[in-house]
């Protein structure tokens, strides 16, 4: 099956696609605002610029489209039938991407939180998530100095 657009207006469609200020991370960021937390976003000065970044607890939230990161819900498992491979293939590399944020992100000492799009639909639960990730014990000033990327 070919593409409906042409190269040109798929190339502008594709363009619009946001990467931040996204609608799952406004919500996210209007939950985190209700509980009384303060952060910071995309920063740049650490790995994969997490879209979420709470300093003082030594966390960073990302928050994933379930289609754009390979989730295992049914939006995310869904794949368009025109250009198939280059579809699996990106999710595949976006996937490998993450899973490398992540870890660079824990082994500097952060904790790190995944937050999938179609995990919003309760607003409850997320807040409940959320408080219970701001309840948690960050690491401590001794063990942060000792961090190789402490800041």
């Amino acid at each position: 099956m070919s593409d409906v657009f042409t190269p040109e207006k798929r190339s502008a469609v594709m363009a619009r696609v946001k990467g931040k200020n996204t609608t799952p991370e406004l919500k996210v960021r209007k939950a985190l605002t209700a509980l009384g937390a303060r952060y910071r976003l995309n920063r740049k000065d650490l790995p994969g610029t997490p879209d979420i970044v709470l300093p003082g607890r030594r966390l960073a939230i990302l928050v994933h489209g379930c289609f754009w990161h390979g989730h295992d819900c049914p939006r995310g498992s869904r794949t368009p039938k025109a250009n198939r491979e280059y579809w699996i293939a990106k999710v595949a590399r976006n996937i490998a991407r993450d899973q490398r944020t992540a870890a660079e992100l824990a082994a500097a000492g952060w904790r790190v939180e995944t937050i999938w799009e179609c995990e919003l639909k309760d607003g409850a639960a997320l807040s409940e998530r959320l408080q219970r990730l701001l309840q948690q014990t960050p690491l401590t000033p001794r063990l942060l100095r000792s961090s190789p990327n402490w800041r």
